[in-house]
């Protein structure tokens, strides 16, 4: 019998790890369903950039970067919105990019809105559109200054001059940012795909898959249940979050919103790393008598370290186009996916630089580190050896997937999961897969940064 040689209150402790496990997930999951995408605001932001960088990109280029006008497109997508469920700025867009004779815009509105300048907007808005030659003193629209886009617009809507602040400079930076924000994917896309091929064609020509000897630790499948479910979800995921939100409480009282959120994430994510780690550390101990950091335990196989990082620089060329495929074909069946990682709106919207330097090294440092230990370190070495490599490699990337808790990012995350157990394998470095994770993440930050005016 499989569990004839181990204990009681090991075989009570997964059980009870795997229920508690099962109603987390799957009220993660449902969660999620509630939560917008990510992905409308940044198709806004994107058009928002591009609005202002018009007057920077080169005529014989225009074409390329401005399809359709920009602010056209932004309000026919609002439009698509219900006008009760838009946020306070992109009601107001809507209304002052909108003709004056949408019968929408005008119906006692400004009790929809709880910002006191916006209904100060509203009202001269209301007067414009009562008598088109109103022109109100521009002053008025100096404390929309911090808001370039919706400075831009009001200059439209009330034709008054915005030069001071939509410079040439400012606009040539504008378009930097949209140059880097279509030509960085494209570019990734045309490399990986080559890359792709040239892999497929080698492993035809040789009829086989260049697989490294991969080497688990004498674990058994109730260790990696204790270790998921037990380590990552029960007390990752449900204890130490009581404890990281309770100590940036007590001493965030006096800082920003956004400082504040970067903190609870960043030390949200250290204590929620602590419990699956500790027992990592404590089956490896008990396996090998000791722990030594000097040990390479889970093949990270750091040397030599050009070939490690050339290894997973490969695998994140690789899996791109793949992921995006994933993502454009989820998005073609499915209009209004939601549950997208709150992660993503936080640093689309963060205005502060020290909540980025945390929401940096949280993305691209710890979560690669920590999750690669854990999916690709021990749970894929050890499906591998019990139920082969290519079992190994779904199963692994199957409860990655789901350890994020996002309905709307499962496909994509499924199939980056396949291609960090790959490049894990075929490398023989778990460096590699770690380097590989932290440029994807790295890529998904750096587009975001960009995406802000």
């Amino acid at each position: 019998m499989i569990f004839k040689n181990i204990s009681k209150s090991k075989l009570t402790l997964a059980f009870i790890s795997i229920v508690i496990t099962f109603f987390v997930w799957q009220q993660g999951l449902r969660d999620s369903l509630n939560r917008p995408s990510v992905s409308f605001d940044i198709s806004q932001k994107e058009q928002e950039i591009a609005e202002l960088s018009v007057q920077s990109i080169p005529v014989n280029l225009k074409k390329f970067f401005i399809i359709n006008d920009p602010v056209d497109q932004i309000n026919k997508s609002l439009s698509e919105v219900s006008f009760d469920e838009l946020t306070e700025r992109n009601k107001l867009i809507r209304i002052i990019s909108s003709e004056s004779n949408d019968p929408i815009i005008y119906k006692n509105i400004s009790k929809d809105f709880e910002n006191k300048n916006f209904k100060i907007l509203i009202d001269e808005i209301e007067k414009k559109s009562n008598n088109n030659s109103y022109k109100p003193n521009s002053d008025k629209f100096d404390l929309f200054k911090g808001d370039r886009f919706l400075y831009h617009l009001l200059s439209q809507k009330f034709d008054f001059d915005d030069s001071l602040l939509i410079t040439k400079s400012f606009s040539s930076k504008m378009f930097l940012k949209i140059l880097a924000i279509r030509l960085i994917p494209l570019l990734t896309i045309l490399l990986g795909s080559i890359l792709a091929l040239k892999i497929l064609w080698t492993t035809i020509s040789l009829k086989k898959f260049g697989w490294q000897e991969i080497k688990s630790l004498d674990l058994e499948l109730i260790d990696m249940v204790l270790l998921i479910a037990g380590g990552f979800v029960v007390l990752g995921e449900v204890v130490s979050p009581l404890f990281s939100i309770s100590l940036v409480e007590l001493f965030s009282k006096n800082i920003s919103n956004d400082l504040s959120q970067s903190l609870k994430i960043f030390f949200g994510y250290l204590f929620m790393a602590i419990p699956p780690l500790g027992i990592v550390y404590y089956q490896i101990k008990s396996l090998k008598g000791e722990f030594s950091f000097k040990k390479d335990y889970l093949q990270f196989n750091l040397l030599p370290i050009k070939y490690a990082i050339i290894q997973g620089i490969k695998g994140w060329l690789t899996i791109v186009p793949f992921v995006l495929l994933i993502s454009l074909i989820m998005n073609s069946m499915i209009d209004n996916q939601n549950g997208s990682n709150p992660l993503l709106e936080i640093v689309l919207n963060n205005n502060n630089y020290l909540s980025f330097f945390l929401l940096f090294v949280t993305t691209t440092l710890l979560a690669p580190l920590f999750e690669e230990i854990i999916f690709r370190g021990i749970l894929l070495p050890t499906l591998s050896r019990d139920f082969g490599v290519i079992s190994g490699i779904i199963v692994s990337a199957f409860i990655f997937a789901l350890a994020h808790l996002s309905f709307g990012e499962m496909p994509p995350l499924f199939v980056l999961g396949i291609g960090l157990g790959i490049t894990r394998i075929a490398s023989g470095s778990l460096f590699s897969s770690v380097v590989m994770h932290s440029l994807w993440n790295g890529l998904t930050f750096l587009n975001l940064f960009l995406l802000r005016t």
